[in-house]
């Protein structure tokens, strides 16, 4: 008899209320639609990827912890940095073991493992992980400014000053001289900005 997965079915109806859960803290820099939760913690498993390679950690584990990283905002909401100076945050690991509850044993040991791992900050792949939130934050910054949210800035610098590994500092400094069309220019064989 197969294990039953209606908890796991749950868990991935729940998972994609992330696709709706905006970032907050973007409607402090006045942008009126931020990005959401799922599309934030997409383009963080891409730079936590990158940043492993880089820097000699394992990139499928470390963009596994990236992709599990904001999870827990399903049932807390994304809270801003201002608002934790209200509310105590919740504890990312509690609220993943009963997100878990009901699940088979080895798939809400494993999410469960993946938390804890990020959350303790330890790993190099952790590390990575934790950075490539922090440079996503950076790059999402730089496309808000170029859209005309000139208070985005606020977000950049906060971003790049928080980097520990040399790989992202490296990549974040990149992403500052590259435009955020000049992948387009370079598609289309014309000179980048």
């Amino acid at each position: 008899m197969a294990e039953d997965l209606s908890a796991v079915a749950r868990f991935l109806y729940e998972a994609g209320t992330l696709k709706q859960t905006k970032r907050t803290g973007w409607w402090m820099a006045g942008v009126r639609d931020p990005e959401s939760v799922a599309e934030h913690s997409w383009r963080t498993a891409l730079l936590a990827t990158i940043i492993a390679k880089l820097e000699g950690a394992d990139p499928a584990q470390a963009a596994c912890l990236a992709v599990w990283h904001d999870s827990q905002e399903t049932r807390t909401g994304d809270v801003n940095h201002l608002g934790k100076k209200y509310a105590a945050p919740a504890d990312p690991q509690a609220v993943t073991a009963d997100q878990v509850d009901g699940m088979p044993e080895i798939v809400a040991s494993a999410v469960r493992e993946l938390v804890a791992e990020y959350e303790s900050k330890e790993s190099a792949e952790a590390i990575c992980a934790r950075d490539a939130d922090k440079l996503e934050c950076m790059i999402q910054g730089i496309e808000y400014k170029a859209q005309g949210y000139e208070t985005a800035q606020r977000w950049i610098d906060n971003s790049r000053r928080r980097l520990t590994t040399k790989s992202a500092q490296d990549l974040a400094d990149a992403m500052l001289a590259t435009g955020s069309l000049d992948w387009l220019r370079a598609a289309l064989g014309e000179k980048p900005s």
